[in-house]
């Protein structure tokens, strides 16, 4: 009798990539369907205390956090415009929180990497923004304040921290306003739970103040 061939044994399904992140708060966010309800303060304060402005070129004992630039760029914004309620301050503050999760790619980076990149951020940006009851988009006028209060950030940052000369910092971010003492300060970099703890209290306190609007 001829050998029967033993069943041929399928192959191994390949499991499905992981599309999620776990958080240290317990929150597992959904990288390609984010939830709003996954999105926590402290995770998005924490990883940005550990995400260094310019890839870690700057000088100074400790990085210059995206944590910390973030708290710079609403406070230039809010010397820019002082009427601005905690709403649009908020929105300010979290211009970059999408980094929490995808890093501070450097703008020739975000721009090779095209739209899918872009897409990506959009939607996680805007699950945060519901998360703490903003709307999904920035109003056209806070896109551009929040833009013109981050390139100014950018010019002090690269000047002050990064080793730009003034007249190469000027080509790539205009001339910035005089800025206050106290944004003056927020360019000392700080050591990452100082950094984490700005934002986290800066957020809560915008968060309160919309809180107390609606009562």
């Amino acid at each position: 009798m001829p050998v029967k061939e033993p069943p041929s044994k399928a192959p191994p399904s390949k499991a499905s990539p992981r599309a999620w992140q776990r958080m240290l708060s317990g929150r597992r966010l959904d990288l390609l369907d984010p939830s709003p309800l996954d999105i926590e303060i402290d995770d998005i304060a924490h990883g940005l205390a550990r995400v260094a402005r310019w890839n870690g070129q700057t000088h100074g004992s400790h990085a210059f956090s995206v944590a910390q630039h973030s708290v710079l760029v609403e406070m230039i914004g809010r010397q820019l415009s002082p009427g601005l309620g905690p709403k649009e301050q908020l929105a300010i503050v979290l211009h970059d929180a999408a980094e929490y999760v995808i890093g501070d790619m450097i703008s020739p980076f975000k721009a090779a990497l095209g739209m899918d990149y872009k897409t990506f951020e959009a939607r996680l940006q805007a699950a945060i923004h519901i998360r703490f009851g903003l709307a999904p988009l920035l109003t056209p006028s806070l896109t551009v304040l929040t833009k013109t209060a981050d390139k100014a950030a950018a010019y002090y940052e690269a000047t002050r921290l990064a080793g730009f000369q003034e007249e190469e910092a000027l080509r790539f971010f205009g001339r910035p306003p005089k800025l206050t003492r106290d944004t003056e300060n927020l360019l000392t970099p700080l050591p990452t739970d100082e950094a984490k703890q700005l934002m986290v209290q800066r957020v809560e306190l915008l968060s309160r103040d919309i809180a107390a609007l609606k009562e």
